[in-house]
């Protein structure tokens, strides 16, 4: 499966779906989705459609936001100093949409990190039909 940002997926996104992934906007704390979400499945980017996160990987981390142990593939990370914090912004690799950002205050015993993502940057496709959705490669990592 090829993963991109395309003119089509771009004219589908909702008008905060667009905010979020493209001119790197944040959903208000626990308005989202997905953040009491844990059915087993797999997070993909709602732009490209690369797999990102694992239900596996979720966890409840009271911040507002889905969060995550740890990706299925590397991110891209980059320094982000705006509204006067230094934090590491997530970005997705393919489709270059802005997901949210990763902090060193996880769970230790899952290596420490926790991955805050804005759910308007996901799109959740349920294990039963990863399969039927091109997904079925990533079905030992839900």
């Amino acid at each position: 499966m090829t993963y991109a940002k395309s003119a089509e997926a771009l004219a589908r996104l909702t008008a905060e779906q667009y905010r979020i992934t493209q001119e790197n906007g944040t959903e208000r704390a626990f308005t989202g989705a997905y953040d009491h979400h844990f059915e087993p499945g797999l997070y993909v980017d709602i732009v490209s459609g690369e797999p990102l996160f694992s239900s596996a990987d979720k966890y409840n981390s009271g911040c507002g936001w889905p969060a995550f142990t740890r990706p299925v593939e590397p991110l891209v990370e980059l320094r982000d100093t705006t509204h006067g914090m230094l934090r590491t912004e997530v970005r997705s690799t393919h489709g270059d949409s802005h997901l949210g950002h990763v902090f060193p205050d996880g769970p230790r015993e899952a290596g420490g990190l926790r991955y805050c993502i804005n759910s308007a940057s996901l799109r959740f496709i349920p294990k039963a039909q990863m399969e039927a959705e091109g997904y079925g490669d990533w079905l030992d990592r839900v």
